[in-house]
């Protein structure tokens, strides 16, 4: 069975989806800036609620599926695991603010908006801070990926965001000489994983406690309002960006060149670390794919909390949920096509 017909509906056709509330977000602003306006003030200690509310409805459905008693598993796969946390949290971030600084503020620089350039920079560092937690479950089933390795990992990394979320990005920040309040760094933490982990955490146990079947039928009731929380936050950004955009379209496509390639990168040196630790095809599939993708969902409210929905950094975590799904598809198609290289001595 092909990938495409595997993935789920909305999954298959992210990218149009996300083009289509570009220019739903794009008309609607310009239409209405009055009412976006509006919205973008509604804000309680520099949070905006609007957004806070969509984000809950987009993370919570998708932390359900993590099993954070799945964490015991990590022992049965540790060479796997080391490979993901080295590429994680020691390799992606500063490999990407590496990327940053070479392209947005050097070789794309004459470009792009002057006023913007580092508002670029930090929203692709927020961009590679974090890794997915939601669709590594969908690429890790597509290449036939070991699955209790994926629940381990993932339960592992959401763990360890708590903590070193915050620290990498001030650090990288810092690094790229933009000053951002910790205050408002460990603010994000909190509403947008602490709060909706525990939030999640709480459903899932009621609900496995009323029985499997009930718990799978829950899935599929609240997927929905996750999928339309999502297009209706890329409609609110590009109410706010459609300007922007309109004057220099191009800037979508510089911005996705540091983040493919740091995807691809990630991606194969995760792969191929795997092979030198002899670890099983199984393992070392889902293993690149969870080192390559990114929590985007986090990544664009952090940006917004950040700089606000009119920033660079807003629309630079958007361009990554743009490109997700094509990229992903083909480091999969990669994995399975390159399975007897893998395994030949």
């Amino acid at each position: 069975m092909s990938s495409a017909k595997q993935m789920g509906q909305f999954e298959r056709h992210l990218s149009w989806w996300v083009m289509g509330c570009i220019l739903i977000g794009i008309l609607l602003g310009k239409s209405a800036p009055t009412f976006f306006q509006w919205i973008g003030e509604l804000k309680l200690a520099a949070v905006n609620l609007p957004l806070a509310a969509l984000i809950w409805l987009m993370i919570i459905p998708m932390l359900i599926k993590v099993d954070f008693s799945a964490m015991r598993e990590v022992f049965g796969h540790a060479k796997g695991i080391a490979v993901t946390l080295v590429i994680n949290w020691l390799v992606k971030p500063f490999t990407m603010a590496l990327l940053a600084w070479v392209f947005i503020r050097h070789l794309f620089s004459p470009w792009l908006p002057a006023a913007q350039i580092d508002s670029y920079i930090a929203g692709l560092i927020l961009l590679a801070a974090a890794p997915c937690t939601a669709m590594v479950f969908v690429w890790s089933h597509l290449c036939e990926g070991e699955p209790r390795f994926t629940l381990s990992q993932v339960a592992l990394n959401d763990t360890i965001m708590l903590f070193a979320f915050a620290p990498i990005v001030a650090l990288l920040l810092g690094l790229s000489s933009l000053s951002v309040p910790w205050q408002t760094l460990w603010v994000s933490v909190l509403l947008y994983i602490v709060v909706p982990l525990i939030i999640s955490q709480c459903l899932r146990r009621w609900l496995l406690a009323q029985g499997e079947q009930a718990f799978a039928s829950a899935q599929k009731t609240i997927q929905p309002f996750s999928m339309a929380a999502l297009l209706l936050t890329l409609v609110l950004l590009f109410a706010f960006q459609g300007e922007q955009v309109l004057k220099q379209p191009m800037i979508i496509a510089l911005l996705a060149v540091p983040i493919l390639i740091q995807v691809y990168f990630n991606a194969l040196l995760a792969y191929w670390l795997n092979k030198q630790f002899k670890v099983a095809h199984c393992v070392a599939g889902p293993s690149a794919l969870i080192g390559a993708s990114n929590f985007f969902e986090l990544a664009v409210a952090t940006a917004i909390a950040l700089f606000g929905f009119n920033s660079g950094a807003a629309l630079a975590t958007v361009v990554g949920v743009l490109i997700e799904v094509p990229v992903m598809l083909t480091i999969v198609t990669l994995v399975n096509r390159s399975k007897h290289w893998y395994e030949s001595k």
